[in-house]
């Protein structure tokens, strides 16, 4: 649509190609009233068609009306069966296909077959001809499918038109992704409809819905557990379909198998590019992989000449991105060829403080030649992955992170070499790593603080790539991913048990080590059990456990970068005690048989692990000791510990607590925030849950891993130097974070006009004094200008979250604030923790 209006524009002959009746089918199909963001917000538009975010309904409108007054031709209900060169002119684009002819290994015919110009056939009958040809197709016209018996029966559907249109039906929904979300929710919108629906779900259920909907955004999620709750639908965990026949699906449950109604199957789960009719159009793909995108050079020409594929097609799955690049391409093909892309002047920033004077191209040509994980990236991937990174230049000596500093993105060494310092009182002490490869692994993963601080040995040149950015390289880039496992299990278990090994001393633990999901309240070790592996706590945290008195009692709190099992390993006999996830984690199961040679091999790691044993062992008599007399106490620490778990300290770095026995309910801390934060407060002191004299006030818990960081459209949502989660001014009041955070600690409101100062209160009456103001006296002193944009800035809500008082001198302002000592920040790693028993509870 956007390449069309930029040839309507530039007075070429054109023509729009719609398969249906309307524009933007894929945005046609949207959910009614869903929310179209415009990212990404850094990104200008390029083309002489509108985007802003808004409603669906409002942008096809928009476009509908832009198209017509551009006098673009459009085709409509215009399916193309297949597309053939029919000329024999070959353009110096296409190497491959000259290079074949050279050696004689292709024929004239083939040469015309991809070369244009290029018959389009129809499905109706007609032939367009086109010099050029843009595929701007997506890839949900090819759905993953079902791969069970009867899979392929005509009922069993990948696409839901209209779901108001589907009456009194049985319908089972395959995908808890959004498209099936919302999918199953319009089909029980109305209770007219009579559906009764089915969503099935191969996670098991949690108490956090992340957890059990993981491909989903979580407002979707959410609202369909409440439509499950409410009675509307039906979500049947931890089930697979077996078969399916007319009328009925056989389904494999946690309890066997089951037989119920079925008159429609909409499966939802997931696409790929179209291979075939890619393929048969003479475009070549970059790999065998079935997700793998067409091989395109910078300006989107495919394999085949004069062919150009844009948007999801070409792995760009965001709106804009594709609408910039349809106004592009049509500037190349009328002979534009110094057009820079939109996203030209956003990477020669990112470029602009390394040595040496290379272009973009030539800049990330380098990048992708000297790093080796991304080797398997394209050159319009590479743009794309820049966007979310950044580069960056080191002289010799500098300091690129300190143990302990907060982080979770991952460094690549493009040129140079860094040291790990394993000890920050004796330099000498140091881990060499050279060009090519990557360090900041274990904050990546696991979202805690730096464990080791990082120098660059000699000039160096890094890439510092964000955790975003980093993840989506592991789901696009397979050798990316494998590399990064297998460098970061390695560096882990090197830091936990150290002792001067090398790769090579733990080469065998590390090829027999596996990679483990674990849900929450999942056991890896049980009490009683005789097996012998050890695990490593990658991701998220464990708790460990101990029965006393026929009932389990809370011993520690093991964070990520924690290990547990070794016992066993060294001394034989039986588990000591049980360690399950406190949340959704991630272990590395080392074996214990090649950890043990590697023992054998090693006496200083032997005698080091016997003595970090030691203290587990003392902690477990110390339990034994007091369980008759002590029992009380050590029930009630339990029972606390659990409770503490159970409100998010198990992915927390830094949360509230408030002691009940010493808060006199003055508010100080509540006022005090207010105060601190433009009079809006980050904090409900009353809100939240207590156990026994313990209060969890609502206020952020700077998890680990931020919920209110996964879908934040202009990225406003950041982790500040002291590990602080907090909210940038480029907020939206789009609510993502809102509605994303589990423990609801975070508010939409709008600033209120500035206070006097609280001087003047005091002397004159002036303001509305400490604390948060009313919303009786912010409407009256909210200064409006008669100017709708400013007045409408004004009244703009924005996301308001605690960022523990970064850049405030003296701390956390509520905690200053407490006249008894009531309230304190404390981190879980340190407060979960037996040894607080043992050095308070006797």
């Amino acid at each position: 649509m956007s390449a069309a209006g930029r040839a309507a524009q530039l007075g070429l002959s054109h023509v729009l190609l719609e398969k249906t009746d309307h524009l933007s089918d894929t945005i046609y199909k949207y959910q009614k009233g869903k929310h179209v963001m415009a990212t990404p917000s850094q990104l200008i538009l390029r083309s002489d068609q509108e985007f802003d975010a808004g409603k669906k309904e409002d942008i096809l409108d928009k476009w509908q009306r832009r198209t017509t007054d551009l006098g673009v031709n459009v085709m409509f209900n215009a399916d193309v069966k297949s597309i053939k060169g029919t000329g024999e002119a070959i353009p110096g684009s296409i190497q491959k296909i000259v290079s074949r002819a050279r050696d004689g290994s292709s024929t004239t015919t083939e040469l015309q077959r991809y070369a244009p110009p290029y018959a389009i056939e129809l499905t109706n009958g007609q032939t367009v001809i086109a010099e050029n040809v843009i595929l701007a197709i997506g890839t949900q016209g090819n759905p993953n499918l079902m791969r069970c018996p009867g899979g392929d029966l005509p009922h069993v559907t990948y696409q839901l038109d209209d779901p108001y249109a589907v009456l009194d039906q049985h319908i089972i929904v395959v995908g808890t992704g959004d498209a099936g979300i919302e999918n199953a929710r319009g089909l029980v919108e109305d209770s007219a409809q009579g559906n009764t629906v089915t969503v099935l779900n191969r996670s098991p259920k949690s108490t956090n819905v992340r957890e059990s909907f993981a491909t989903a955004k979580e407002p979707n999620a959410k609202a369909l557990v409440e439509d499950d709750a409410a009675g509307k639908l039906s979500i049947r965990y931890e089930t697979e379909t077996k078969s399916v026949e007319p009328g009925w699906i056989t389904l494999s449950t946690r309890d066997g198998e089951e037989r119920i109604r079925c008159d429609r199957i909409i499966a939802r789960i997931g696409s790929a590019p179209p291979r075939a009719f890619v393929e048969g159009c003479g475009i070549e793909f970059a790999s065998a992989d079935r997700l793998a995108f067409p091989t395109l050079t910078p300006q989107f020409e495919s394999t085949a000449p004069g062919i150009f594929v844009i948007g999801a097609l070409a792995g760009y799955p965001l709106i804009k991105h594709c609408m910039n690049q349809g106004y592009d391409v049509v500037e190349f093909v009328n002979g534009n060829t110094g057009l820079k892309p939109a996203d030209e002047p956003l990477l020669e920033a990112k470029f602009a403080g390394l040595p040496g004077k290379r272009s973009v191209n030539e800049w990330l040509e380098f990048l992708r030649t000297n790093v080796a994980i991304l080797d398997g990236m394209t050159t319009l991937q590479l743009r794309e992955f820049m966007l979310d990174s950044s580069a960056r230049a080191y002289a010799k000596g500098a300091t690129i992170f300190e143990k302990n500093d907060p982080g979770s993105s991952l460094f690549a060494i493009a040129s140079g070499s860094v040291h790990v310092r394993l000890d920050t009182n004796d330099p000498s002490k140091i881990v060499a790593i050279p060009s090519g490869t990557i360090f900041g692994e274990v904050g990546l993963i696991s979202g805690r603080k730096r464990g080791a601080t990082i120098v660059a040995a000699e000039d160096t040149i890094c890439i510092e790539i964000s955790r975003n950015a980093a993840l989506k390289l592991q789901s696009q880039v397979p050798t990316a991913k494998r590399a990064i496992e297998r460098i970061s299990t390695e560096r882990q278990i090197l830091q936990m048990f150290g002792s001067g090994l090398t790769s090579a001393d733990i080469a065998e633990v590390v090829e027999t080590s596996k990679i483990q999901q674990v849900r929450a309240g999942e056991a890896i070790i049980n009490e009683g059990d005789e097996d012998r592996d050890i695990y490593v706590i990658r991701v998220g945290s464990m708790v460990v456990e101990k029965e006393v008195g026929g009932k389990p009692v809370f011993l520690s709190y093991l964070p990520s970068g924690s290990y547990v099992g070794e016992m066993a390993v060294i001394d034989g006999g039986q588990r000591t005690a049980t360690v399950r996830a406190a949340i959704k984690s991630e272990v590395i199961k080392i074996d214990g048989k090649a950890f043990r040679r590697v023992l054998a091999a090693k006496p200083a790691l032997l005698e080091r692990a016997r003595k970090e044993m030691e203290v587990r062992r003392k902690t477990n008599a110390f339990i034994e000791s007091k369980k008759d007399s002590f029992s009380g106490v050590v029930d009630l620490y339990s029972e606390q510990a659990k409770f503490l778990v159970a409100q998010g300290l198990g992915e927390a770095t830094d949360v509230l607590l408030i002691d009940e026995r010493l808060c006199v309910g003055c508010d100080n801390c509540e006022k005090a925030c207010a105060d601190s934060h433009d009079g809006l407060s980050r904090l409900d002191r009353e809100a939240g849950k207590s156990f026994a004299h313990l209060h969890v006030p609502t206020s952020c818990r700077h998890c680990e891993h931020p919920h209110c960081m996964a879908d934040c459209p202009p990225n406003a949502i950041h982790r500040g130097p002291d590990g602080e989660v907090f909210i940038d001014d480029t907020c939206i009041g789009c609510g993502n974070c809102q509605r994303n955070c589990p423990y609801g600690v975070i508010r939409m409101d709008k600033v209120p006009p500035k206070k006097p100062s609280l001087l003047n209160w005091l002397l004159f009456g002036a303001g509305p004094g400490p604390g948060e103001p009313s919303y009786k006296w912010s409407k009256k002193n909210t200064k409006y200008t008669g100017n709708p944009a400013v007045d409408e800035a004004l009244d703009r809500k924005k996301a308001i979250k605690c960022d523990m008082c970064a850049g405030i001198e003296g701390g956390p302002s509520c905690v200053r604030a407490c006249p008894t000592g009531a309230a304190i920040r404390v981190s879980p790693d340190e407060f979960l923790t037996v040894a607080r028993l043992e050095n308070e509870g006797a």
